[in-house]
């Protein structure tokens, strides 16, 4: 009997047992994800209070600014509109054609300064909802996107205030051209043109590439020109204009060597009427070369020499030869526009020389981007330097737009 009844208390005190470890392992447990926990929210509350002050040092930016300019650019536009009334148009139609371009520009910032403000009272409605969720990750994410919107619709209405010379609210014509000798420098040169069409597509530009010359079996090119055809990109990439080095490494790291080289250039893109610049035709040496076929029918291409500067343009992107040949014509006049600067166009001839064009084209180092040991970008003519390539290439070109404007604004010869 002794032996019967002290079974059920051995396994009792078995389970007991057992029942106590399962105890001590679960507050363990427990007591081991407290710290992990902890730390999260930690890290998450701190998060969260970083995007609140992004948003709110939006907000408080657009209230302070965005009013002012508003009021502004509203009187501006009023008072061109009393221009418009009291001015007969038929009388000067140069004079006319100003006066509504310049309307309808005023027009647009107006309206891009309505969207500021429809975008801080959403990004603040969207904060106090937030605040009423018991901050709800998702609606601050929103306002966040608001918020981000707000800046940059800012920061485009401040550069366009900066970009004041004759040509920067045009659309541009950029032409990337690769280095001679050597497949790396197609290669290069095709990775430098992808990373301008990245902007672009950054930015809400439009844009195509109207001509481009492959390499015969690398992946690159030996040139492209690509058209930006939306307002102020030639003052946000006129800086992009010279030398591109691509610098790599030998395999050891011993030294670097320059490993490739793009040259590129920036013209103005005249979105309205190309403006009068008078080229005799004795300076001009008209030429048809042969581009293979497109589609089924021969390309109508059109190459262009400037006889006293050397200078050539050439097109082939447009449907027929008229039309390529106008379209080189008004690249040649772009380009002699922007050499000249603010000088007499009546003095074209006597201003520009072979060798003054060599100067501006070839002898202007404007970039390196550095693949080893560290992957950087430094730009030459601002002396910014950017860590992260990668991004760069990726079509995050904004710093340096921003400090090639900046630059100009401090120094207005550049």
């Amino acid at each position: 009997m002794a032996k019967m009844a002290a079974e059920p208390i051995t396994v009792r005190a078995a389970a007991s047992s057992s029942l106590c470890l399962l105890h001590r392992h679960r507050v363990s447990r427990i007591r081991a994800s407290q710290p992990i926990n902890g730390k999260n929210n930690f890290y998450k509350q701190l998060g969260m209070f970083s995007l609140r002050k992004k948003i709110e040092d939006s907000i408080l930016s657009a209230e302070i600014l965005a009013p002012t300019a508003l009021e502004v650019e509203e009187a501006r536009r009023i008072k061109q509109e009393e221009a418009v009334r009291e001015c007969n148009l038929w009388d000067d139609l140069t004079k006319s054609n100003e006066i509504l371009d310049n309307l309808a520009e005023s027009a647009k910032v107006v309206d891009a300064l309505k969207d500021v403000k429809y975008k801080t009272e959403e990004a603040k409605l969207i904060m106090e909802l937030a605040e009423m969720d018991a901050i709800n990750d998702g609606l601050f994410k929103q306002a966040y996107t608001a918020s981000v919107d707000v800046n940059k619709l800012l920061k485009k209405y401040e550069i366009s205030k900066i970009l004041n010379e004759p040509y920067d609210k045009e659309g541009a014509s950029l032409t990337v051209e690769s280095g001679s000798g050597g497949i790396y420098n197609e290669i290069w040169a095709e990775r430098l043109a992808r990373m301008y069409i990245k902007w672009a597509e950054k930015q809400g530009h439009k844009w195509r590439i109207v001509e481009k010359y492959p390499s015969s079996n690398n992946g690159g090119i030996k040139s492209a020109t690509i058209e930006f055809e939306s307002s102020f990109v030639y003052g946000y990439l006129m800086g992009e204009s010279g030398i591109h080095h691509m610098i790599g490494s030998l395999q050891d790291g011993s030294s670097l060597f320059e490993a490739s080289l793009a040259a590129v250039d920036v013209i103005p893109l005249f979105l309205e009427s190309v403006p009068d610049l008078p080229i005799e035709d004795k300076d001009l040496l008209i030429s048809f070369p042969s581009c293979g076929e497109e589609q089924g029918r021969t390309v109508p291409a059109v190459h262009i020499e400037h006889v006293p500067t050397g200078l050539t343009f050439q097109s082939s992107g447009e449907r027929s030869r008229f039309a390529n040949k106008m379209k080189a014509l008004n690249r040649l006049k772009a380009k002699l526009l922007t050499i000249l600067g603010n000088q007499e166009i009546s003095r074209l001839s006597s201003s520009i020389n072979r060798s003054a064009v060599v100067d501006i084209q070839q002898n202007q180092e404007a970039r390196k981007y550095v693949f080893y040991p560290d992957k950087l970008v430094q730009d030459v003519k601002t002396g910014v330097q950017l860590p992260d390539l990668n991004a760069v290439l990726n079509g995050n070109i904004e710093p340096l737009i921003n400090a090639h404007i900046g630059m100009r604004q401090a120094n207005p010869s550049v």
